[in-house]
């Protein structure tokens, strides 16, 4: 009986340490998003057309679609969106698309969603 205990004790022991890496993993992972630079597309010298980008940080990604039109964001369509509960940060599109810049402000209370989104169009507009 003593040694079925500390086989139990050994493999939750595993459990509790991969649990705590992979947090530690995901957090590092979303404070990096916070400080990384986003860079602006020259919009102005970019092909009309639609353009698809995507980002992911660990947990959250996005990808979207970017509809460019005379050197102006269109409109740009989330067309993939993992997240927690990361859903009101959908609207910083509205912003790009107003601003016609993508390093607007993020969306309070959804911080990750917004910054994963915005270098998802970010990815997009790179000229690819």
């Amino acid at each position: 009986m003593k040694k079925r205990w500390k086989i139990l004790l050994g493999i939750l022991a595993v459990f509790v340490i991969a649990a705590v890496g992979m947090m530690m993993y995901l957090q590092s992972n979303l404070n990096n998003l916070i400080y990384e630079e986003i860079v602006e597309a020259d919009l102005q010298n970019m092909e009309d057309g639609q353009y698809i980008g995507e980002y992911s940080s660990p947990p959250v990604s996005a990808k979207v679609q970017v509809e460019l039109k005379d050197g102006i964001i269109r409109d740009i369509v989330i067309l993939d969106h993992g997240h927690g509960q990361g859903e009101p940060a959908e609207i910083i599109v509205e912003d790009v698309i107003a601003q016609q810049r993508i390093d607007v402000d993020s969306i309070a209370g959804a911080t990750y969603s917004s910054r994963v989104i915005l270098r998802a169009v970010e990815d997009a507009l790179k000229g690819n």
